[in-house]
C-alpha cells in the first residue's frame, strides 16, 4: 500500500471526529460561553487604544461644507485665468478627465476665471479671496492643503470616503475611530457629537444622514450622538411629565439588570452599548442644559462670533457649541454646513456660504487660542471635492457655476500640532491638475491620526476575518509637512 492509500483509508468520518475533537469542543466551550469569551473580545474594542506616539491634539472640530466649495473662487488664485475668459479648456488640461452628468453634454467647456478679488494676507503669504475677510486674520494659524484630490467625482460617494475612508457606506467614520481610540475625556457627555447647521441660503442642500456619522462595524457607543439644531437638542431627554426622578432612576435600574443579564448570557455587544447608552442619558439630563444654556457667555463672545451666534442652527451658533463642548470633553465634534454645490449662481450663492461661516471660523479660532485650547484642538475645513474652471450652464463675467472637480481641491487645519502659517501643494494655471505635492483623502486622514498619536496602519478593528482600519488597505502616507 502506498503513502497516498494509506492516507486515504485513514481519512475517515470517524478518524476525522476523533482527530478534531479538540476543534468542536472549542467550538462547543465557545457557544456556552460565549458571554465570556465575547465579553474579553469586546473590552478591547471598547476601551481606549494607548496611542503609539506622543499625541499632539486630543480634540477634533470637523467643519464638512457639504457640496464642495470652490477652491478657485476662495483659496486658489489663479490670475492668468482672467486672459482665458469663455475661451475653451484645453484637451490638454482636460486629459480624458470623465464628467458628471450635470456637464457631459455640453458642446463647450468655456473657462470661468473668478469674479471675485484676491489678497495675499499673512506672513505666510496665503492668496484668499474677498469673501473671507475675517478668516484672513488667522492665515498664519491655518495650514492650507491646495492639493487635496479624492477617487470620487458625486456627492454620495466622495463625502462617504472623505468621513469614513471607504466610497461605500456603512463604515465607521473618523469620529467613531477618533471614540474607539482615545475614549472618552466627560462621563456625561458623549465622545463623539454631530450638529447639521442651518445654511442661510438653501437653493441646492445635498441629502446627509446618519450613515455618515455611524459606527459601522465598531461597537455601537462609537457612533455620533446627533445635537438638533432647534427645540430640544437631543429628543426624549428629559423625564416624561409626572415622572419623578427617583422613579425614573429605579426603572433604568431594572432595564440595566435586565439588559446585564442577557449581555452575560449572550455577550451580545449591542446589548452593551444599550446599557451604556442609557446611563448616558441619564446623566445627560443635568448635562446637556448646561452645556446649550449660552445665556452666560459674555457680550463678548457674540462680538467675537458675529450676531448670527445668537440664533439656535446657525452655523455660528453650532460652533460655539463646539468651542463649550471640547472645554467639558467632548473628543470629536462634527458639523456639517450645507448648500456648497455651487452648479449655478455663484454670484448669489457663494457670499451666502461664506458670510455663514467666515466670523464664525475666525471666532472659533481666536476664542480657542484665547482660551489655551488651540494647541491641543484640531479644526478641519474643507468639503468633499473642488469644482471646476469651467462654467457650467451660462456664463457671464458676473455669474457662472462650476460642476465637480476631484483632482484638486483645498481644504485647512488649525491647532492640534498642525503647521500654522503653511501652504502646501500646487495646482496648474486652470486649477485642474495638481503640480506639487498631491495629498490624497487616504494621506489627509493618516495625517489626522498621527496628531492624535496613532499610526494608522495600527490603529485597527478586527472585522469579518481583516484587521481594518480607516485608510483601509491601499497606500496612504503621513505628510511630514503639516505636522509643528
Amino acid at each position: 500500500m502506498t503513502f497516498f492509500q494509506q492516507f486515504q483509508q485513514n481519512i475517515t468520518r470517524r478518524h476525522f471526529f476523533a482527530q478534531g475533537s479538540h476543534v468542536v469542543g472549542t467550538a462547543a466551550l465557545a457557544a456556552l460561553g460565549g458571554a465570556g469569551l465575547l465579553r474579553a473580545g469586546e473590552q478591547e474594542g471598547a476601551g481606549a487604544v494607548p496611542p503609539h506616539f506622543p499625541p499632539k491634539a486630543k480634540n477634533i472640530i470637523y467643519l464638512h461644507m457639504v457640496g464642495g466649495p470652490s477652491q478657485l473662487d476662495l483659496f486658489d488664485y489663479k490670475p492668468v485665468m482672467g486672459e482665458w475668459f469663455d475661451k475653451d479648456l484645453p484637451d490638454s488640461i482636460r486629459m480624458g478627465q470623465r464628467l458628471t452628468t450635470m456637464t457631459s453634454g455640453q458642446a463647450r467647456f468655456p473657462i470661468a476665471p473668478s469674479k471675485y478679488a484676491f489678497e495675499q494676507v499673512g506672513q505666510c503669504g496665503m492668496w484668499m479671496s474677498e469673501l473671507l475677510p475675517w478668516t484672513k486674520k488667522i492665515a498664519d494659524e491655518m495650514v492650507f492643503v491646495r492639493s487635496m484630490h479624492t477617487d470620487a467625482i458625486n456627492h454620495e460617494p466622495a463625502i462617504s470616503l472623505m468621513q469614513t475612508g471607504n466610497m461605500v457606506t456603512g463604515r465607521p467614520c473618523m469620529g467613531a475611530w477618533v471614540s474607539y481610540g482615545l475614549g472618552s475625556l466627560n462621563d456625561d457627555l458623549p465622545t463623539f457629537v454631530v450638529m447639521v447647521a442651518r445654511p442661510t441660503n438653501t437653493e441646492q442642500v445635498q441629502a446627509i444622514s446618519a450613515r455618515l456619522w455611524s459606527s459601522g462595524y465598531l461597537p455601537g457607543e462609537h457612533a455620533a450622538a446627533q445635537f438638533r439644531s432647534g427645540g430640544d437638542p437631543i429628543l426624549f431627554l428629559e423625564d416624561p411629565p409626572g415622572v419623578p426622578r427617583e422613579i425614573r432612576r429605579a426603572t433604568l435600574d431594572g432595564l440595566k439588570s435586565l439588559n446585564q443579564w442577557n449581555y452575560e448570557r449572550l455577550g451580545d455587544p449591542e446589548t452593551h452599548t444599550r446599557i451604556q447608552q442609557y446611563e448616558l442619558a441619564f446623566r445627560m439630563q443635568a448635562s446637556v442644559p448646561e452645556l446649550t444654556d449660552l445665556a452666560k457667555e459674555p457680550e463678548s463672545t457674540w462680538k467675537l462670533y458675529g450676531e448670527a451666534s445668537r440664533n439656535a442652527g446657525t452655523f455660528a451658533n453650532t460652533v460655539l457649541l463646539a468651542r463649550r463642548m471640547v472645554e467639558r470633553g467632548v473628543r470629536f465634534v462634527q458639523i456639517y454646513h450645507n448648500n456648497w454645490d455651487t452648479h449655478a449662481n455663484v454670484a448669489g450663492r457663494l457670499p451666502d456660504q461664506c458670510g455663514d461661516v467666515d466670523q464664525a471660523c475666525y471666532g472659533l479660532i481666536t476664542d480657542l487660542k484665547q482660551r489655551g485650547l488651540l494647541d491641543e484642538t484640531l479644526v478641519i475645513w474643507g468639503g468633499e471635492f473642488g469644482r471646476t474652471i469651467y462654467s457650467q450652464g451660462g456664463l457671464s463675467k458676473e455669474n457662472y457655476g462650476r460642476d465637480h472637480h476631484p483632482r484638486c481641491f483645498t481644504m485647512w487645519m488649525a491647532g492640534g500640532g498642525s503647521k500654522g502659517g503653511t501652504i502646501y501643494g500646487e495646482t496648474d494655471d486652470f486649477s485642474y491638475n495638481i503640480v506639487k505635492d498631491p495629498v490624497h483623502v487616504r494621506d489627509f486622514h493618516a495625517t489626522v491620526l498621527r496628531l492624535l498619536g496613532y499610526d494608522h496602519q495600527r490603529l485597527t478593528f478586527k472585522h469579518q476575518g481583516l484587521d481594518q482600519r480607516l485608510t483601509g488597505v491601499e497606500t496612504a502616507r503621513v505628510v511630514p509637512e503639516l505636522l509643528a
